[in-house]
């Protein structure tokens, strides 16, 4: 018995009560205005479902009383973006409609059956239902009281889950938005992965050098030494700070919706901040970038970023070169600046440089960096499709 009521007990089942309530407010106010065409407000639905700010406004009431204090509902709570899911929209406004019709009819004439029923067993009533109009008072009517009740019961909660049940599946995300979705995760979990290893290799080298250069001032008891070993400590730890500093900023970034991340249609802005930062930039941008597909697009623009801030850091104001076309499927990213004494002389593939290649390779693309024909070079291939 105790199983058998515990719906009683939830809010759930009084919350998902009102949302299919909520519909027939409407078409009472209809009923007021002309109540010989009752279908008009099912026409009605259909052109206000086609409108894309109506699956978001579905999206959240359904999040808010069908599935209440759930982390995860599965329901979608952004504008439609496809026919598919406008006419989604549609089917799931007409649906509630009808289970609204049904759940508003059995909570007014249930009630009212037993209330009847009690009365006809207590010696009739004044008007009573059609049912029971004809009905000669007796107190065996007394033993069907409870059943219009639990018909009562039974409907409420099972028309509650049947609504969120057609929800989850009318109001779930599309396969494009469960994409998107995967394609935020997909980059959230590059983004951590290469965190994790430039926090070991800037921060791990910063401190190596700092405990061995501190643990040498001490056994040389030269005071020059000294001197040059806290010079080296220092420099380390600046550089190590400015890489925690870029590491937080990334954080900071990974924060932000897929759709809000820059892409190469904002090179011009980087470039701009690095001719600022005291490089020459000399760039070549070939090709509709405009068209490149979302995650190509984005990524490159962060290839582009490190390979300018790799060129800053190591080279200084030197001549930069940066190249980006798009050709025959591929997006052709190259940045190309003077061999320095600051600049590694053999290929590296820690930090950032080991990102440019993660970002390639999980694009089906490849990039290399490293000297070449006297540069130091990065280059990167990544198909568009």
């Amino acid at each position: 018995m105790g199983r058998f009521l515990r719906p009683l007990l939830r809010g759930t089942t009084y919350t998902r009560l009102v949302h299919l309530w909520v519909p027939m407010l409407v078409v009472s106010v209809w009923m007021f205005i002309d109540p010989s065409r009752p279908w008009v407000p099912a026409v009605v639905l259909i052109p206000v479902g086609l409108i894309p700010a109506v699956r978001r406004g579905e999206g959240v009431q359904a999040r808010l009383l069908l599935t209440p204090g759930v982390g995860d509902p599965a329901f979608s709570v952004a504008p439609a973006t496809a026919w598919r899911d406008r006419l989604r929209t549609v089917l799931w406004l007409e649906a509630r409609l009808a289970l609204g019709a049904v759940t508003s009819l059995a909570c007014v004439w249930l009630p009212i059956l037993a209330y009847q029923l009690a009365g006809t067993a207590l010696g009739g009533v004044s008007d009573p239902v059609p049912v029971l109009a004809d009905a000669t008072p007796h107190w065996g009517y007394a033993l069907l009281v409870p059943l219009p009740l639990l018909v009562w019961y039974g409907l409420v909660v099972g028309l509650g889950a049947a609504a969120t049940s057609l929800a989850r599946r009318l109001l779930g995300p599309s396969a494009g938005e469960r994409l998107a979705a995967l394609e935020e995760r997909t980059e959230q979990l590059l983004e951590r992965n290469r965190i994790a290893h430039e926090l070991h290799d800037s921060i791990g080298h910063a401190l190596t050098v700092a405990v061995v250069q501190a643990g040498a001032a001490r056994a040389a008891g030269d005071p020059a030494f000294t001197d040059r070993a806290l010079a080296a400590i220092e420099e380390t730890g600046r550089t190590a700070l400015e890489d925690l500093e870029r590491v937080l900023g990334v954080l900071r970034e990974a924060e932000r919706p897929v759709s809000a991340r820059p892409t190469l249609a904002e090179a011009g802005r980087l470039l701009e901040s690095a001719r600022a930062s005291g490089a020459k930039v000399d760039a070549e941008l070939t090709g509709p970038l405009e068209t490149v597909p979302g995650p190509v697009s984005r990524e490159g623009y962060r290839i582009l970023q490190e390979a300018l801030t790799n060129a800053l850091r190591h080279a200084g104001s030197v001549p930069v070169r940066v190249r980006v076309g798009v050709a025959a499927g591929l997006l052709d990213l190259e940045v190309r600046n003077a061999l320095t004494a600051r600049t590694p002389g053999a290929p590296v593939r820690g930090g950032g440089l080991r990102g440019i290649h993660e970002r390639a390779a999980l694009l089906g693309g490849r990039a290399s960096t490293g000297p070449h024909e006297g540069d130091w070079q990065v280059r990167a291939e990544l198909p568009l499709r």
